[in-house]
């Protein structure tokens, strides 16, 4: 399996979130998509737009007393702030859940298949030969973000990949899998699927410990 990006319609996927049917052999290990309250808090900051528009609004209403505004063209400015505030968090909300909405996660046993885009349906195909390391943001608890990096000279494009890419890695942008509720279950599943596929392909196999999900009991595996 190659590195690619496919534009399709979600409507036209043999398999939800795949660009074709698995080969022979493969198997699905996991699906999943990103939380939407996860991604408007995290992701796009919406308490900190709110909180940011409440400071203007105590701003606006502290000068206005200062100056000797009168109440009503008080109210008026303050009314106005929390108008801009509540349609610019609509509009956050409203994408985080597109975001959600239009996005499928898959690992297999041979790769990690993003599909997402809420104006144009991509599908970034990543076989195991093309990560290099996985790392994992917490956000608290289990949820957080998989980054997943990649060996030099296979670049992708951090605009194209947004917002599904690890944050402020624009010379080397590491596509990721976003606000996932469940994190933690999710990384063990890829760093076992990882280090499968490397012992299978691997001239000299050696053992390596993973710390397993939540209910599977210990395993080694082998890894390059």
């Amino acid at each position: 399996m190659r590195q690619e990006i496919v534009a399709r319609e979600h409507e036209i996927e043999p398999v939800p979130g795949l660009p074709e049917r698995l080969p022979a052999g493969e198997v699905m290990l996991w699906q999943g998509k990103p939380d939407a309250k996860m991604v408007a808090r995290r992701l796009l900051k919406s308490r900190w737009i709110g909180g940011y528009f409440l400071i203007l609004a105590a701003w606006a209403g502290a000068s206005g007393l200062y100056d000797g505004q009168p109440a009503g063209g008080i109210l008026f400015s303050i009314a106005v702030l929390i108008a801009l505030a509540a349609v610019l968090l609509g509009l956050v909300e409203l994408f985080a859940w597109a975001v959600a909405r239009t996005t499928l996660y898959t690992i297999t046993s041979e790769r990690v298949v993003l599909r997402f885009g809420v104006a144009l349906s991509l599908t970034l195909n990543l076989p195991f030969n093309r990560v290099s390391g996985v790392s994992v943001r917490r956000f608290g608890g289990k949820a957080g973000t998989i980054a997943l990096q990649l060996p030099p000279g296979h670049r992708l494009s951090w605009l194209i990949q947004w917002p599904h890419v690890r944050g402020w890695r624009f010379a080397e942008p590491e596509p990721a899998l976003i606000c996932l509720p469940d994190a933690e279950k999710v990384g063990d599943v890829l760093a076992l699927a990882i280090a499968q596929h490397r012992s299978r392909h691997s001239e000299h196999p050696r053992l390596a410990m993973f710390r397993p999900a939540s209910g599977i009991s210990g395993v080694a595996v082998a890894a390059e």
